[in-house]
C-alpha cells in the first residue's frame, strides 16, 4: 500500500534537506566567516578609527576623519588615475578580446576546444611570476629592448613607466574578457545574421544590429570582470611601474606599511571594496544572469 503524503511530512522533509544543505554548507561558512566577514569587520571599524601623532590606531575614539581626507588633492589624483587605468586596460581588452572570441567561437569544436585551453594555460602559472617575467622582458637588457634598439628605434625602454603598466594589466585580465565574450558569442543564433543578409543588411549592419546585441552580457560581464580588480591593481603597478605613479592598491599598502595611517588605508580599502561590490551586483545583474 503508497504511503501517504501530506503537508506535514512534506514540510517535515523540507526541513531535513534543509538542514543536510546546512551541515554541508556548514565548513564553507565558518571559512568566509574567519577569513572575510571578520577581517571586513576589522578594516571597517579601522576606518574609523584615529591616528594618534606617534602612528598608533586607536579604536576608543570613532570618528570620520579618515573619510573626510579622502577629498584631499593627493587622494584624488591616485584614485583618477587608477580609474583613468582601470578603464583603459579594459577598453584595450575589449578591443583585443573581442575579435578573439568572435574567431574562436566560429571554430571546429576542436580548434575551438585547443584555443580555449591557449586561452587558459596563463592560468596555470603564477600572477606574481608572470609578472616577474615581463619584468625580465621589458628590463634594460631585456628581448624587448634589445629588439627596439637593432630596428633603431631609440633605446625602446619602458619599464616602470605607464606603459609598462598598462601592458602588464591587459596581459594580466585579458582572458577575463575573451571567456565570457566566446561563452556570451558561441550561443548566438547565426540564423538571425543570415536572415539579416537575406534582408539585404551589409556585413557591419548584420553585426551591429544582431551580432553586437546578442553578445551584450558578454561585453558587460568582461568588462566589470576586467575593470574591478584593474581599478585595485598592487602587484602589476608596484613590480612594472615601480610605483612611481602610484595606483589605489599601493597608495593603500604605502598608508598601513609606511604612513602607519591605518584609518586613511582602511577608508580606502572600503571604497575599493564598495566599488568591487558595486560591479559583481551589475555583473550578476546584467551580464552573468545571461551567460
Amino acid at each position: 500500500m503508497a504511503a501517504v503524503t501530506t503537508p506535514g511530512l512534506e514540510r517535515q522533509a523540507e526541513r531535513a534537506e534543509s538542514r543536510r544543505g546546512f551541515l554541508l554548507g556548514l565548513p564553507s561558512i565558518i571559512y568566509l566567516l574567519v577569513f572575510f566577514v571578520i577581517p571586513l569587520g576589522v578594516v571597517i571599524a579601522y576606518s574609523f578609527a584615529t591616528r594618534t601623532r606617534t602612528g598608533r590606531t586607536e579604536l576608543n575614539s570613532w570618528n570620520l576623519e579618515a573619510y573626510r581626507r579622502l577629498s584631499e588633492e593627493v587622494v584624488r589624483a591616485v584614485a583618477f588615475r587608477s580609474l583613468w587605468f582601470a578603464i583603459l586596460t579594459t577598453v584595450i581588452c575589449l578591443a583585443l578580446a573581442y575579435p578573439l572570441a568572435y574567431f574562436i567561437s566560429t571554430r571546429r569544436p576542436t580548434t575551438r576546444n585547443l584555443m580555449l585551453v591557449g586561452i587558459m594555460i596563463p592560468f596555470w602559472s603564477n600572477f606574481l611570476i608572470r609578472t616577474y617575467a615581463w619584468r625580465l622582458l621589458l628590463d634594460s637588457d631585456g628581448l624587448f629592448t634589445q629588439m627596439a634598439s637593432g630596428m633603431g628605434l631609440g633605446d625602446g625602454r619602458i619599464l616602470f613607466t605607464s606603459k609598462a603598466v598598462i601592458l602588464g594589466l591587459v596581459y594580466g585580465y585579458l582572458p577575463f574578457m575573451v571567456l565570457p565574450l566566446y561563452a556570451s558569442i558561441e550561443r548566438i543564433d547565426w540564423s538571425l545574421v543570415e536572415g539579416a543578409r537575406d534582408l539585404y543588411a551589409s556585413g557591419w549592419e548584420s553585426f551591429r544590429r544582431v551580432v553586437w546585441p546578442l553578445s551584450r552580457p558578454g561585453v558587460i560581464a568582461g568588462s566589470i570582470l576586467v575593470f574591478v580588480p584593474s581599478f585595485g591593481a598592487f602587484v602589476t603597478p608596484a613590480i612594472l611601474g615601480g610605483n612611481k605613479k602610484g595606483l589605489m592598491g599601493s597608495y593603500i599598502v604605502d598608508q598601513f606599511m609606511d604612513s602607519r595611517n591605518g584609518p586613511l588605508g582602511a577608508s580606502l580599502s572600503v571604497v575599493v571594496l564598495a566599488v568591487m561590490l558595486i560591479g559583481t551586483l551589475v555583473y550578476f545583474r546584467q551580464g552573468g544572469r545571461n551567460l
